[in-house]
């Protein structure tokens, strides 16, 4: 029993290292991106995509990934997973060109959309005690909340005294280790696997992204949008109608009739939005606008997760007798009032900004943490796979979104909205980044830098307003959800079979 014990707990500490390096991975480029954009020489829409491509072709992959490690094998799809993305972060540290690095960002989301799942999976089915079980999906959560307040400050670090393939060539080491005590897990053969299936919810999740981010531009194209959302309604509904004839669907519907698991989704997405978004939006807004070196704007934003994860391990080691809304419903609304708080402050005041992430990153980490326990919690042993890859899919969407509209909604506000100097070429309407290059060859560049700056600050404020608006609306949403799961409540429903 021992043995077991510690066999279970080593389990733990390998997959949260794989969970460790694909969140790294999702939020490592946010502090670097000022650097790859001069270093590479890449458009505004090349540096979106470098950062977009990954999770944008991960949460296209992931339904299906989760479901075929539940016949081959969690351990199998892990250890794969694991290969793949330490290649591919080879090959993004020595791309040549913005195409090569895009590409090879959308190999590393292969490998990450292989092993998400697996690690999530992997710790469902080996942790068969409940509070144990709490404990340790706890962990895992706020690993993965350290691996996005890391990114930042690890790529900063690393940027100091290396080149900028160094943030992606630090993966190896640690995808080596995990490669040698990688953990063990069964295989269901007799189950299918439906690669259509994957293929149509790739085709559906990629053509929401494209409509989403479409939508968002300054000028936005009409039919690009429609086409793409064409494409997004065609892959769902065709998805949607092959699942019901399947006798092994990738995703069986049934599972959200149950409120805490729909609550756990929604949880989790909602809450991912946020961290991304505060993120993505604060560390180059105290770069550029401030002047603040890349480490010392990943250190700043890290107050997130130091707010996160005290309240991460305390959610689920108290959840068996606190219950799911008060933790969930009552994260999100505080982590509101933080970002309310950030809204307010984040160009007055730095000890108030600073409180403000902590105090979102407190109710974030407490909503994460359990969110993955009303997810896994909610569905029988052998649905493990297709419910961490629904987990996974809203981790990644509420990432990717906030990407992708909060990213497009920033550069849309600041071009609508800066007063540029008469005589200012007008390529500083584009962006920050090509106001302060103009700026820099300029005489009279002083006038160009304060007016783009100025314009930045208030896009930079509305699309932190947007995030405690999506942040409010997830909290009224989970709370309905879950008012039969006070205090006392039991974790699990009437689960589907």
């Amino acid at each position: 029993m021992v043995e077991s014990a510690r066999r279970r707990w080593l389990l733990l500490v390998v997959v949260s290292a794989g969970l460790l390096l694909i969140t790294l991975d999702n939020s490592i480029l946010y502090a670097a991106l000022p650097t790859l954009v001069e270093e590479l020489g890449a458009s505004s829409a090349q540096s979106l995509w470098i950062i977009n491509a990954y999770p944008v072709v991960m949460a296209g992959l992931l339904l299906g990934s989760g479901t075929l490690g539940d016949r081959v094998g969690h351990r199998r799809m892990f250890l794969t997973g694991l290969a793949v993305f330490g290649a591919a972060s080879l090959a993004a540290a020595l791309s040549p060109s913005p195409e090569a690095l895009i590409a090879a960002r959308a190999v590393l989301a292969v490998g990450a959309a292989a092993m998400m799942p697996a690690t999530l999976a992997l710790i469902r089915v080996t942790f068969a005690d409940e509070r144990e079980r709490n404990v340790a999906i706890a962990v895992w959560g706020s690993l993965a909340i350290v691996g996005s307040a890391l990114g930042p400050i690890v790529s900063g670090l690393l940027l100091q005294s290396f080149w900028w393939g160094s943030v992606f060539l630090v993966n190896v080491p640690v995808v080596v280790v995990a490669l040698v005590l990688a953990p063990g897990g069964g295989a269901d053969p007799g189950k299918h696997w439906d690669l259509v299936s994957s293929l149509l919810a790739l085709v559906a999740l990629v053509g929401l992204v494209f409509a989403i981010k479409e939508t968002a531009k300054a000028t936005p194209s009409p039919g690009a949008a429609g086409v793409a959302l064409v494409a997004a309604a065609a892959g769902g509904w065709a998805f949607a109608r092959r699942q019901r004839r399947l006798p092994d669907p990738l995703l069986d519907f049934a599972i959200f009739r149950n409120r805490a698991f729909l609550a756990g989704v929604l949880a989790a997405g909602f809450s991912m939005f946020a961290v991304a978004g505060l993120q993505l939006i604060t560390t180059q807004r105290f770069q550029l606008v401030e002047g603040f070196t890349p480490l010392r704007a990943g250190v700043l934003v890290a107050a997130v997760a130091l707010g996160a994860l005290p309240t991460a391990v305390a959610g689920g080691a108290t959840l068996h007798r606190v219950g799911l809304l008060p933790i969930v419903a009552g994260g999100l609304a505080l982590s509101t009032v933080g970002t309310v708080l950030v809204l307010l402050h984040f160009d007055s005041s730095m000890p108030l900004l600073v409180t403000g992430l902590l105090v979102a990153g407190a109710g974030l980490g407490a909503a994460m943490s359990v969110a993955s326990s009303a997810i896994m919690g909610n569905v029988p042993v052998r649905r493990a796979g297709m419910a961490s890859s629904v987990e996974e899919v809203s981790y990644e969407s509420g990432s990717l979104v906030a990407v992708a509209l909060l990213g497009s909604l920033l550069s849309a506000v600041y071009s609508a909205t800066v007063r540029l100097p008469p005589g200012t070429p007008g390529e500083a309407r584009d962006s920050l980044d090509a106001a302060l290059a103009v700026a820099g060859e300029s005489a009279d560049g002083g006038a160009l830098v304060a007016a783009a700056s100025e314009a930045f600050d208030g896009a930079y404020g509305a699309v932190v307003l947007v995030v405690a608006g999506v942040l409010a609306v997830g909290t009224v949403a989970t709370g309905v959800l879950l008012r039969r799961h006070g205090p006392g409540s039991a974790l699990s429903g009437p689960v589907p079979h």
